[in-house]
């Protein structure tokens, strides 16, 4: 009996799906492994690719650091960007430099007055803008301390007195062989510790300025004035300054006290010049100084006297002294004044425009051409007048530099360093 033509057609299309599932069971491990192996490829393909990237930003980290601070220009963007190069040369350089002064105090003309001797204030006869003499009697001080030092000093006067006396009558006896040997030699024994005696006394008083006149008067003393003691004026000059006020205590000087008085003779006074490092090669003793205030008013004319051996350690300067007569009070100590200092004529040395210095990543320098572009150079710089500056170090006669536009030049290098990360 013939077959079913429809079971044929069902048989036929489930041999169609088992060949169907076992060739697909058979291509899914060679689709995977082609899937992982593509997979594999592609992250080495990436890792190559994330080295060769590594490499190149290494090189390009290498090769901005060799390029250093370089403005990449062409001659043709240079002219463009107004930037001008100059052969340095050799110019006569000023003959003088200016350099700030301040006007001080003579210290060898400032004192400081204490008593000396503790006590308390009686009187006061001077006062601040008091002009005094040497000499001068300031105040008084009422002092226990200087009474008992005085008795000390008549008692151990009288005692001298009366020694002397004892001895001189043991020599008479002496010699009319009335007494010993021992008696006279024990009376000049007592003599000689009474004059010691005297002498520490005295010696005490000459200590807070009692002189021979005064101790020689000190017996017709009146009642209660061997305690009182006068604070003499140790200069003439103006009293600028006075602690002193009636019935304070006041310690003497050497124990630690106060000054009472200050005292200046502004007759005389001192003009210290700052001078900085570039100029102190040039400053040296015996130089012409012109000193000129702020309204351009020459004040005084003389000649430095001394340079100090030391740096201030906070100016990082040095100073010249000029010491000048100061008859008419014009310089006031405090006072700020330009130091005009002549140098020898005939010094030359390379100078260049000032706005051909920059300072870049903290150093004064001028820009160079390069084979590439242009470069900055550290320099040391001198002087400066009439709009020019010396240069003393970093860049010789016949080298090339920016004279013009070197202020564009130091913007478009602090341009670019900003981009890279850095700043100049």
């Amino acid at each position: 009996m013939p077959a079913d033509p429809r079971k044929r057609t069902l048989a036929a299309m489930l041999a169609a799906l088992m060949l169907a599932g076992c060739g697909g069971a058979d291509s899914g491990p060679d689709d995977h492994d082609h899937a992982s192996q593509d997979s594999l490829d592609h992250d080495e393909d990436h890792d190559d690719h994330g080295e060769d990237h590594e490499e190149g930003e290494a090189r390009d980290d290498h090769d901005h650091e060799s390029e250093g601070d370089i403005v990449r220009l062409t001659a043709a963007q240079a002219a463009e960007a107004g930037v001008r190069t100059t052969v340095a040369t050799s110019a006569t350089l000023s003959d003088r430099i200016e350099l700030p002064a301040e006007i001080r105090f003579d210290q060898d003309r400032v004192a400081a007055v204490a008593s000396q001797v503790n006590g308390t204030v009686a009187r006061l006869y001077a006062g601040e803008g008091d002009t005094v003499a040497e000499g001068e009697v300031l105040a008084t001080v009422s002092s226990r301390e200087l009474a008992g030092m005085k008795a000390d000093f008549l008692t151990a006067r009288t005692r001298e007195a009366l020694a002397l006396a004892g001895l001189e009558r043991e020599r008479v006896l002496y010699a009319d062989e009335i007494t010993s040997m021992a008696d006279l030699q024990a009376a000049e024994a007592a003599y000689a510790a009474a004059e010691a005696d005297r002498e520490a006394a005295e010696n005490k008083l000459h200590a807070i300025g009692i002189g021979h006149d005064e101790l020689d008067r000190m017996h017709e003393a009146a009642d209660g004035a061997l305690a009182l003691s006068s604070v003499r004026a140790p200069l003439s000059g103006t009293v600028i300054a006075r602690q002193a006020t009636l019935g304070a205590s006041v310690t003497a000087g050497d124990g630690g006290g106060d000054a009472l008085f200050r005292i200046v003779d502004d007759s005389v006074v001192w003009a210290d010049i700052a001078v900085y490092k570039a100029d102190a090669p040039l400053v040296r003793e015996g130089l012409g100084v012109e000193l000129v205030s702020g309204a351009s008013e020459t004040l005084a004319r003389g000649q430095i006297a001394l340079v100090l051996p030391v740096i201030d350690e906070t100016s990082r300067t040095a100073t010249a002294r000029l010491i000048l007569d100061n008859p008419a009070g014009r310089m006031r100590p405090g006072q700020f004044v330009s130091a005009l200092i002549s140098l020898p004529a005939g010094r030359s040395g390379v100078v260049v425009p000032d706005a051909a210095i920059q300072t870049v990543e903290g150093h004064l320098s001028v820009f160079v051409p390069v084979e590439e572009g242009f470069e900055p150079r550290p320099v040391d710089t001198g002087q400066s007048s009439n709009g020019q500056t010396e240069i003393t170090g970093g860049l010789e006669i016949g080298d090339a530099y920016v004279s013009e536009g070197a202020f564009t030049l130091k913007a478009q290098l602090e341009k670019d360093a900003f981009g890279d990360g850095h700043v100049h």
